[in-house]
């Protein structure tokens, strides 16, 4: 079944403000609380349909999603629904803590069982293009025996007398009153006269549980994912808590990742670097060609568009950055000295001279001769002085 869009759900514009948000969801929660239509499936899917309206409109990044990509955005950003009114209510418990004494019955559900973490080890590509993957989770349900209810089969739990199933009693001194846990109950709202003996009336049971895990595209190493109401079932009465997902992802040899963006290092040797080539590269999708242009130097960066990492956002990808690293051979034959002795004359380079640190190309040496021809007449007083020397 299609769902129905969430601006229509809550009766807002798809401009609305977060405080119209709230204020709309409000009036929803209130019109079809499962307390005030007791027995009725439609209002209860008409309360659940609004709170999932109201988790993604309020959430600026899910409500971006869902602007973009429809019911199917916020789960990029790990949300795919309530499980039951009682994920509801746990979920938004300071919310709906607000909301006054029609909710009296529903805030025994604080008393939520525990939250579970545990550790899901990605793929470096797995992150970055999404994956699905299965988890154990070791946590306690609702008891088989008794559905959860704590109390042996064929008999009921019973109201207690103390705080007429309110799970609390007002305590007044003087002028002073506080609402306090209900001292006969301890907040269930409910005594138990004849125990589970399955459970001994604790309402649930250990299990080991195999779950499905939808990693979005884009996640990065430290990020989690919460799954509502796959956590510990707390005493009978609550809701359980909610899964955490704490997402490690593997370093890949090829890349470095900051951000949406992903940084490799080619390598080129001098003649690719010096003429230009047509080279392979790397990227996430496999590999692609590039062209390096002549001259290209040590160092220099190149930058491929939208190669990077999907966005959890929604809003693209991120960029590829290759930073060139040229070889310089090591040990040179025969022929590719001469080809290289010989490409340093035609530069007029003299390869084989000593250079100052600061880069002169000549040596202190060559310097302090000159190399400039001498003239007829410096040549002509020469030849007079060795004539004087022989008549001496």
């Amino acid at each position: 079944m299609a769902k129905t869009d969430y601006y229509e759900v809550l009766d807002v514009a798809p401009d609305a403000s977060a405080p119209e948000i709230k204020t709309a969801y409000r009036k929803k929660a209130v019109q079809f609380h499962p307390d005030r239509n007791p027995d009725n499936p439609a209002a209860e899917d008409k309360f659940k349909e609004a709170a999932e309206a109201y988790e993604v409109l309020s959430d600026p990044e899910k409500r971006q999603l869902y602007d973009r990509f429809g019911h199917d955005g916020p789960q990029q950003a790990g949300f795919s629904g309530f499980g039951d009114v009682d994920d509801i209510f746990s979920h938004f418990g300071s919310l709906f803590s607000d909301f006054g004494d029609l909710f009296g019955r529903r805030r025994r559900s604080s008393r939520r069982g525990a939250d579970i973490v545990v550790e899901l080890e990605l793929e470096f590509l797995e992150a970055v293009r999404g994956v699905s993957k299965n988890v154990t989770v070791q946590r306690y349900v609702p008891c088989d025996t008794c559905s959860g209810t704590g109390a042996k089969p064929g008999t009921a739990p019973t109201t207690c007398m103390t705080c007429q199933g309110q799970g609390a009693v007002m305590h007044r001194q003087g002028i002073f009153a506080a609402r306090m846990t209900c001292p006969t109950c301890h907040g269930a709202g409910n005594i138990i006269r004849e125990k589970c003996p399955t459970c001994e009336g604790s309402a649930r049971q250990e299990t080991e549980e195999k779950l499905n895990v939808t990693v979005p595209a884009g996640v990065d190493d430290g990020q989690s994912l919460r799954i509502g109401g796959k956590g510990q079932a707390g005493p009978a009465g609550s809701v359980p808590g909610d899964l955490y997902v704490a997402l490690h992802v593997t370093p890949d040899d090829r890349f470095a990742r900051e951000g949406a963006d992903i940084y490799c290092e080619v390598e080129l040797h001098l003649t690719q670097a010096a003429l230009g080539a047509a080279i392979k590269i790397p990227i996430i999708g496999g590999e692609t060609d590039l062209d390096v242009q002549a001259g290209t130097q040590p160092g220099q960066i190149e930058v491929l568009k939208g190669e990077g990492i999907p966005r959890l956002n929604g809003y693209g990808s991120g960029d590829q950055i290759i930073r060139f690293v040229v070889e310089i051979p090591t040990k040179l034959g025969k022929r590719q000295r001469e080809l290289l002795e010989e490409l340093a004359e035609l530069e007029g380079i003299n390869a084989n001279a000593k250079t100052s640190w600061f880069g002169s190309g000549k040596s202190k040496s060559s310097k302090s001769k000159s190399t400039k021809p001498k003239s007829a007449k410096s040549k002509k007083k020469s030849k007079s002085k060795k004539a004087k020397k022989k008549q001496a």
